[in-house]
C-alpha cells in the first residue's frame, strides 16, 4: 500500500472513531473537570439525612456504622455526639447529618473516569485510552510530510511536548 492510500485510510479511521467517541470525549472532558474539585463542595448538592443507626453506640461505632472515612467526633454531651455536619442522639439512636454528593449523572461519570479493574467498565477506560492514543498517532497521517501545514503541526506538536515535559516537572 503506497502512503497516499495509508494516509487516506488513517484519515477515515481517525474521522469515524472521532465521530464515534465524542459522546465518551465530552464525557471524560466534564468528568475530568469535576474531578478537579473533588475535595472541594463545588457541584455538590447537600442533603439533609435522619437515619436511626442503633441506640448507645460509642463515636467509634458511630463512624463505622455510618460508613464514614476517618470519622471524628467534634464533642459529646451528654446523651449527644456531635460530629462535622451532624449529631447523634445516643437514647434514640437516630442521626441527623447532612451530606453533599455529586448530583446522579455526574456521580456516575466521575465513577466510569475512575474505574479500576474491580469494576468492568475498566475495558471501557482501556478501550478509550487506546482510542486517544490511536489519534495522537493518526494525526501525524492527516497531511503529506512536505506540507506547509505538517511543518508548522511539528512546531505545535514540539511546543505541546515541552509543555507536557515542563508540566511533570512543576
Amino acid at each position: 500500500m503506497n502512503n497516499r492510500k495509508l494516509s487516506n485510510k488513517v484519515r477515515v479511521y481517525h474521522r469515524y472513531l472521532g465521530f464515534f467517541l465524542s459522546g465518551i470525549m465530552a464525557m471524560y472532558a466534564i468528568s475530568g473537570i469535576v474531578m478537579i474539585y473533588r475535595n472541594t463542595d463545588a457541584f455538590k448538592i447537600e442533603e439533609k439525612i435522619e437515619k436511626n443507626v442503633g441506640k448507645d453506640l460509642t463515636s467509634d461505632e458511630l463512624g463505622k456504622t455510618l460508613k464514614f472515612r476517618n470519622f471524628k467526633a467534634d464533642s459529646e454531651e451528654g446523651t449527644k455526639i456531635y460530629f462535622k455536619d451532624g449529631v447523634y442522639d445516643k437514647t434514640s439512636g437516630i442521626a441527623n447529618y447532612s451530606q453533599k454528593e455529586l448530583p446522579f449523572i455526574l456521580k456516575q461519570m466521575t465513577g466510569i473516569h475512575k474505574a479500576t479493574t474491580d469494576r468492568p467498565l475498566y475495558y471501557l477506560n482501556i478501550f478509550f485510552g487506546v482510542s486517544l492514543l490511536f489519534f495522537v498517532l493518526s494525526a501525524f497521517w492527516m497531511f503529506l510530510p512536505k506540507t506547509p501545514i505538517f511543518k508548522k503541526g511539528m512546531l505545535f506538536t514540539l511546543a505541546g511536548i515541552l509543555l507536557t515535559i515542563a508540566l511533570l516537572f512543576i
